[in-house]
């Protein structure tokens, strides 16, 4: 091999030398990827995101992927003539809507995602809250002018169960799970909110990582006024913030302080519309996004300079 092509080659081993650091402290240690906006709904978007969670698998990670649906789930509400009413930002779930939710989401949404990741090998297997107990969970009953507002089969999780997943994860394997529930009252099959079943999932887990994919760069410093991303925040400095946030980004950052607050190391909301934005995130100083930590956790620490 010519000296010039040794060097045109040398970035590359300049890439895998910078993920190094990170390679040796994420080594074994589960994360938990809530997986949504775009990301679903892009083709090359859904392929780049199987290929990183391939990659976290054979770089020595356990990656456990939650879902939902809320495109997807209005899209067959439409076709099948099906109202889809919100109230206090919830969808107001009727039974018959729980059935099209059930359908979309462990048929359809995580058929798809289980197809793309076993494209690089025999590794994902899906599942559903309802699965052997994973998620419990009770009727959300929001308040709306201080009244409890019954919106139907909404589901507030009450208890986690993570045997199974952990068993799949002992055995190589990579869970993709749908965000339904199972109560124990009723025994009706709820819908979940899938930004607070994949927290409450990395904390029942002892997860190192949260993330969070959204449509947006981050959590913004000062938004319409700046695009200015707040790159890293201690819990406290995040629910300061809170009351604040516009509603989708609500129990995003909700599910990241509940995350870190329960032994979650660092949750992270990052960009979904960036190919890769998963292994930028977790493999280079730099990071992308923002990183929530826990209070406790000094500045001094090896990640403070960049997200990771």
């Amino acid at each position: 091999m010519s000296a010039a092509r040794k060097h045109t080659a040398l970035p590359k081993a300049q890439i895998l030398i910078e993920a190094l650091p990170w390679l040796t402290r994420h080594n074994g240690k589960t994360v938990v990827i809530k997986f949504g906006g775009n990301a679903m709904i892009d083709e090359d978007l859904k392929a780049a995101f199987a290929q990183d969670v391939v990659f976290l698998r054979h770089a020595g990670l356990k990656p456990v992927v939650v879902h939902g649906g809320g495109p997807q789930i209005s899209a067959q509400l439409d076709k099948q003539g099906l109202v889809s009413e919100f109230k206090a930002g919830l969808r107001v779930t009727t039974p018959e809507a729980m059935d099209v939710v059930r359908m979309v989401l462990a048929g359809q949404v995580q058929r798809e995602l289980v197809g793309l990741l076993n494209q690089h090998g025999p590794l994902a297997v899906g599942m559903t809250g309802e699965d052997a107990h994973t998620i419990t969970a009770t009727r959300h009953r929001p308040m709306i002018d201080g009244e409890a507002v019954d919106i139907g089969r909404v589901g507030e999780i009450t208890a986690i169960d993570t045997g199974a997943i952990q068993a799949l994860l002992d055995d190589g394997r990579i869970p993709v799970i749908s965000s339904i529930a199972r109560s124990a009252e009723d025994n009706h099959v709820y819908n979940v909110n899938a930004d607070t079943a994949a927290a409450a999932l990395a904390a029942a887990l002892n997860a190192e990582t949260l993330m969070v994919l959204t449509d947006v760069e981050g959590l913004y410093e000062d938004w319409p006024h700046s695009d200015d991303v707040i790159s890293r925040l201690t819990a406290t400095e995040l629910e300061k913030l809170l009351p604040d946030l516009s509603s989708g980004m609500v129990p995003k950052m909700q599910g990241c302080l509940h995350a870190v607050r329960n032994g979650v190391e660092t949750a992270r909301v990052i960009d979904g519309r960036v190919q890769h934005s998963i292994l930028l995130e977790i493999f280079t100083d730099e990071g992308i996004g923002t990183m929530v930590v826990p209070d406790a956790v000094s500045v001094a620490q090896p990640d403070a300079e960049g997200e990771s």
